[in-house]
């Protein structure tokens, strides 16, 4: 009796993989578990063809992704500078602080696209002034931006 068979998920499997993955697991595990539930099937020339299929199109898909993030931190750096008001009180201080959510506004307003606050590293705001800010567009994209405080 074989000791492994190979099975390719049809679901997602906690502690054992993700669908498309080619995987190694018992023959009672498969054949009591994993074919009744639909959650694999048996590895065939056919199965492995569409295996690679599907991960060359999640390839393309995400390397799709990181060039887009690519061209929007060059549009960002290219803006050069984004201008957020706010209201001043004495020595230049302002009420409140500059957001993450200022910074996104201010980028859509200048450029039409939108960018999650989320991503957005703010420093510490409190006076009048030029500040640069990190937005991470991507695992591998991180952009940095200036922006300028001016009085509202």
């Amino acid at each position: 009796m074989a000791k492994r068979v190979q099975v390719v998920l049809q679901e997602d499997i906690r502690k054992l993989g993700i669908a498309g993955d080619l995987v190694e697991v018992a023959p009672g595990y498969a054949r009591n578990y994993l074919f009744p539930r639909g959650l694999a099937v048996r590895t065939t020339p056919g199965v492995l063809k569409q295996v690679e299929r599907r991960r060359e199109e999640i390839r393309q898909r995400l390397e799709q992704i990181r060039q887009d993030a690519e061209s929007m931190k060059t549009a960002l750096e290219t803006i050069g500078m984004f201008v957020i008001k706010k209201p001043v009180g004495e020595d230049d201080a302002i009420f409140g602080t500059v957001t993450s959510g200022d910074v996104a506004d201010a980028i859509q307003e200048a450029t039409q696209k939108e960018v999650d606050r989320r991503d957005i590293s703010v420093p510490d705001i409190n006076k009048l002034g030029e500040y640069r800010v990190t937005i991470k567009l991507h695992a591998e994209v991180t952009a940095v931006i200036n922006i300028r405080v001016a009085a509202d």
